[in-house]
């Protein structure tokens, strides 16, 4: 448990709203909205998966992010100052610091094996600028992929390039660093999206995509899509992982969160949606199956672009969008830590930033390794590799459980008044919120975690 928390005003502040939304939005958009949101809605029939995901989005996910940033914007501090900080306030065991420390844990830990898939994003950049991928046929583009995983050298490379990149950015502070970054990174992201989106519209087959994402068949509604869509609903917004809360606790008082945390969520949705109208043509016309899986983005769609015209180009383009998406929650998940540690030692935030980067490249070339057909891949955690353990611990127990966490605390155990006054929202509103976030997202939240756990 963490001792005396600091009152020193370790923290710096966003210099604008703008700024804030950008490195928000950066934060929940990531390889989640662009490589897995695809899969996930081809496996769970399209349309059916996109309604009942926008209606999670804004019922469960939307209430407790707006939780979270309050909590940060609060206590000022680090997730675990913050939570030490307000749960004493309010006359609550410090016990209830445990939420901040699974936050910076579990973004510890996601990044160590994120930065690895995030290495996989630089090394497609490279394969699809220099031809690699030209004429490829589904053989020779499951065969790249194994090779990459088997490269130890590569997969080293990556890891370390993409990680050398994320303290880059977070060593420079909240003005000098994070928001130097998400200015040019975020708006890079959208074009790109928007450039493969128009591309694939003249290129591609678009009107079958837009009948399969956005015209429900209920047929295909079931308990397993809706629990599908509820958990893909909640990890992309990038809560329970310390992220949104630090950045949170950079937030001024004249920032209102109620509509920051709308605009935050429809952003991140949008993104998700337009990486479906990119990506679905492209899968229709040249006869991929949608509901093919992770090996999507990385073992079939280079087939589509080793056939098509400028495959080279598009590939190119495609993959740096996904390295962006990477970088952007990188450095979000880097954050917490980097505040957490700054206020427990006398160091500056440079020297904290290269110590906590390196502690998590260190703990990432376990995962890296673990992919190929190393001494190390023989390992398994209950039948799985490290990275894949790493995933299940982090995305299927430690988000869930520290999100009904947060919608617990601040539904019951903060006092309406104090977070009336916080939000400063209209009271009508505050009543919807106040309703969401006590009752319908923690039951919500705990049926996905109960599913996940005994299903």
């Amino acid at each position: 448990m963490a001792g005396a928390v600091p009152e020193k005003a370790s923290h710096g502040h966003w210099s604008s709203r703008y700024a804030f939304m950008l490195a928000a939005v950066g934060s929940a958009v990531g390889l989640g909205n662009i490589w897995k949101f695809p899969y996930e809605a081809g496996q769970g029939g399209g349309g059916a998966f996109v309604l009942i995901y926008l209606a999670f989005v804004f019922l469960i996910g939307t209430p407790v992010l707006v939780a979270e940033l309050s909590l940060g914007r609060r206590g000022q501090l680090s997730p675990i100052g913050s939570m030490t900080k307000i749960a004493e306030a309010e006359g609550r065991s410090r016990l209830w610091s445990l939420i901040g420390w699974s936050g910076v844990v579990g973004g510890f830990l996601v990044l160590s094996f994120y930065s690895v898939i995030g290495g996989w994003t630089f090394a497609y950049v490279i394969e699809a600028a220099t031809g690699n991928l030209h004429g490829i046929t589904a053989d020779g583009a499951g065969a790249l992929f194994t090779s990459l995983l088997n490269d130890e050298t590569k997969m080293l490379f990556g890891h370390a390039l993409f990680m050398g990149v994320t303290i880059f950015i977070v060593a420079g502070g909240v003005e000098g660093g994070l928001e130097k970054a998400v200015v040019y990174l975020m708006p890079a992201l959208f074009l790109l999206l928007i450039f493969m989106v128009i591309y694939s519209a003249l290129t591609g087959d678009f009107g079958r995509t837009l009948s399969f994402l956005f015209a429900p068949d209920f047929t295909k509604i079931n308990r397993d899509v809706a629990l599908q869509a509820m958990g893909q609903s909640f990890f992309s917004l990038s809560l329970a992982l310390g992220s949104i809360m630090t950045y949170g606790s950079y937030l001024t008082k004249d920032v209102k969160i109620g509509p920051s945390a709308v605009t935050i969520a429809s952003a991140d949705t949008g993104v998700a949606i337009l990486a479906g109208l990119a990506i679905f043509p492209i899968v229709f016309a040249y006869g991929i199956e949608p509901g093919s899986g992770p090996g999507l983005i990385f073992a079939s769609l280079p087939i589509a672009f080793g056939q098509m015209p400028f495959g080279d180009f598009v590939g190119t383009i495609f993959f740096a969008l996904l390295a962006v998406a990477a970088i952007t929650s990188a450095i979000s998940l880097l954050e917490p830590t980097v505040s957490y540690v700054c206020e427990q030692v006398n160091h500056s935030r440079e020297v904290v930033t290269v110590y906590v980067g390196g502690a998590i490249f260190a703990l990432g070339l376990v995962s890296a390794l673990s992919q190929g057909d190393s001494g190390i891949a023989s390992f398994k955690i209950g039948g799985l590799d490290f990275l894949s353990a790493l995933d299940f611990l982090t995305n299927n127990i430690m988000m869930p459980l520290g999100g009904l966490f947060i919608a617990l605390f601040v539904g019951w155990f903060v006092s309406r008044k104090s977070m009336l006054d916080e939000l400063a929202m209209e009271e009508k509103w505050f009543r919807v919120w106040y309703f969401l976030i006590r009752f319908v997202s923690p039951v919500a939240i705990g049926f996905v975690f109960y599913d996940i756990l005994f299903g």
